[in-house]
């Protein structure tokens, strides 16, 4: 019997020939040729200021935080169903996270509860554009500049994912990406920072480089480097960025692939969804088929199905314990809203194998395992 794993990292171009040539080149720590390259294709693709290669979108959250000065007992406004790096970032910082309710059809935060969460100590708005699908962004934006706050898009999910013709992590004032292996263009570990005020380019690049001048110094504009300000190590090894950009260099095809996919399960589970048995995501044509969940009515009923799932060698996984209701949640954060939507959807959904490696043969295993789960005894 053939398994059907959730992910499967791959390879698709000149992955291993750029990894030999940075090797070959003798540059393999942080901002060799490689690192520029993907820069740069970011930069151009998605039309942001600056874009930084980081050695995760944890990474990136983190250069987010300290770029906006976050300070202890500060209060960043985020939803509860998200990864742990989301709120992390702003909690090293001694922020408070304030956790705000999603929406039951896209799964992001609900955009008309944002307001009523923010207090005199709210420094920062973090929308998470979940399964690749974009936020309200505009009036998120417009929350915003009333009350003299910044926007970190967490974009984690969402490279090439658009929004009114825009590009995903380039509309708030940062963007952070990710390039871990279960997202659609990868390098194992890995992330971006997208910086679109350029009000904080230099400092960034400061940041990012332990604190130091030292991006300057390269460029020629310092005589020497030294320690300017607060920072960490945050680059990738070259290693990374050379497997990163030959994922780049086919990222349209890549996502291509993926939107295939989620087209694919959509068609073949309709009938479930007419049936009311189970909901299937609401994606547009913006999106970059990031992922492909399915809504069911209980925690039952997703448990169970888990199980006869496996019992055929596919292999779905549900996602996120909100983080409200996490240990870590409870201390450091506090409920900004209600959280009932967050609730009832974290219990209900699953998500189901996607990767660039799966055939329409798997599709369709997939599709018809969950509609066998479904029928008559």
């Amino acid at each position: 019997m053939k398994n059907i794993p959730f992910n499967k990292p791959f390879i698709i171009g000149h992955e291993l020939d750029y990894i030999a040539k940075a090797v070959a080149q003798g540059h393999l720590s942080g901002d060799g040729s490689y690192t520029k390259l993907s820069n740069r294709w970011l930069e151009e693709k998605l039309g942001c200021q600056k874009a930084l290669l980081t050695h995760s979108c944890t990474a990136a959250l983190e250069m987010a935080g300290i770029l906006c000065n976050i300070q202890p007992g500060d209060e960043v406004i985020l939803p509860s169903y998200t990864f742990v790096s989301t709120a992390n970032a702003f909690v090293l910082r001694g922020a408070v996270p304030v956790f705000v309710d999603i929406r039951s059809d896209t799964l992001n935060i609900d955009e008309t509860l944002i307001e009523a969460a923010i207090t005199p100590r709210t420094r920062a708005i973090v929308p998470v554009h979940y399964a690749g699908v974009a936020c309200e962004m505009d009036a998120i934006m417009a929350i915003a500049e009333r009350h003299e706050l910044l926007v970190i898009e967490d974009a984690a999910q969402a490279l090439l994912s658009t929004y009114k013709g825009r590009a995903l992590g380039t509309i708030g004032h940062f963007g952070c990406l990710s390039f871990h292996e279960t997202k659609n263009i990868i390098s194992g570990e890995g992330g971006a920072l997208l910086v679109n005020d350029e009000r904080f380019n230099e400092r960034a690049e400061i940041i990012r480089e332990k604190g130091t001048n030292r991006t300057q110094f390269f460029r020629g504009e310092v005589d020497k480097y030294t320690w300017v300000d607060i920072g960490s190590s945050f680059l990738p090894s070259e290693l990374v960025s050379a497997f990163l950009y030959a994922q780049l260099e086919h990222a349209g095809e890549i996502t291509a692939k993926r939107c295939h996919i989620c087209s694919a399960y959509a068609a073949q589970l309709q009938p479930l969804q007419q049936a009311g048995k189970l909901r299937l995501p609401t994606f547009d044509g913006d999106s970059n088929g990031h992922m492909y969940y399915i809504l069911l009515d209980s925690l039952d009923t997703r448990t169970r199905l888990i199980s006869y799932l496996k019992a055929q060698g596919i292999f779905p996984v549900f996602h996120y314990i909100p983080l409200h209701s996490s240990p870590a949640g409870r201390k450091f954060g506090r409920c900004g809203s209600s959280m009932a939507v967050t609730d009832k959807q974290s219990e209900r959904l699953l998500r189901l194998p996607l990767h660039y490696a799966m055939s329409d043969e798997d599709i369709m295993k997939v599709s018809n395992a969950i509609s066998e789960f479904f029928a008559p005894a």
